[in-house]
């Protein structure tokens, strides 16, 4: 990374080495690796599980003695005071098919809310922090809340599970250019920077939204959890298979614009 970070809290700076490691594997790696699916049907390669055990190998030696919930490792909420929740690779189908979008998503967690959130971007070499309660920033520069910037192009930021609520509502004019990019932590945090105006994830887990929560409560960006609210998770919690559908708007008016939809993909 070239960017000036003297804005950021040094404490955000501490996992740069290791992050930068891990995503230069990734690029490299990025076209030469094959997949294979998971029980859950998801896919996964050999650089996910190398990018897991990395990270977590490094959080563990900079920040001993804190637990880590992981997408390819341990699944239960850790006991300690601050645990970190990992997706080493966010958005394996696109690495695996030779799409060049995909993120490795950090957040460190405190009292049941991140605090400290990383979310890189390895072929686009960008590079998000969050600190809770002093800002954003992107490639080191500051991040600003979205308002009404993103209004002009008004994309709209749906999943493969989350698009089926168009056809529940055939006879409403669906209000926004949709966009189905494939990275859920990418996806929400596109919101936050004024990319589209709504994004509408039907089933992430905690590593997907850990992350880009965090971002987005610092750039003002209102959430709406449709079933549950991941604060204040249990410590021994297995949310291997959780899911935390939600909806994320650039201002409080377009939240509640696409709330139908919303309210839609809770319908059988």
């Amino acid at each position: 990374m070239t960017a000036t970070f003297s804005a950021i809290p040094s404490e955000a700076l501490r996992l740069t080495d290791l992050i930068d490691a891990v995503a230069e594997r990734q690029r490299k790696d990025f076209g030469h690796m094959a997949s294979e699916a998971k029980a859950d049907g998801s896919l996964i390669t050999a650089c996910d599980r190398w990018s897991d055990e990395t990270l977590v190998q490094g959080l563990d030696l900079l920040y001993p003695g804190e637990g880590v919930l992981s997408e390819e490792g341990r699944k239960l909420v850790p006991s300690t005071a601050a645990y970190w929740v990992v997706d080493p690779l966010d958005g394996t189908t696109n690495f695996a098919a030779g799409i060049p979008y995909w993120a490795i998503s950090l957040a460190r967690f405190e009292g049941g809310v991140p605090v400290l959130a990383v979310l890189d971007v390895p072929p686009l070499r960008q590079r998000i922090i969050a600190v809770r309660g002093v800002g954003a920033w992107r490639n080191g520069k500051p991040l600003k809340p979205p308002g009404n910037e993103a209004q002009a192009a008004g994309c709209a930021s749906l999943c493969s599970r989350s698009i089926g609520v168009l056809q529940k509502l055939p006879d409403r004019r669906f209000p926004g250019k949709i966009r189905l990019l494939g990275v859920a932590s990418l996806n929400l945090v596109s919101v936050a920077m004024g990319q589209t105006v709504m994004a509408l994830e039907a089933t992430p887990k905690i590593w997907d939204l850990a992350a880009a929560w965090l971002v987005l409560s610092e750039l003002q960006c209102p959430l709406r959890w449709l079933v549950r609210s991941p604060e204040q998770l249990n410590p021994g919690d297995d949310h291997g298979s959780t899911d935390f559908p939600v909806l994320a708007a650039c201002n409080a008016e377009t939240l509640e614009r696409f709330m139908p939809w919303a309210e839609a993909l809770l319908k059988g």
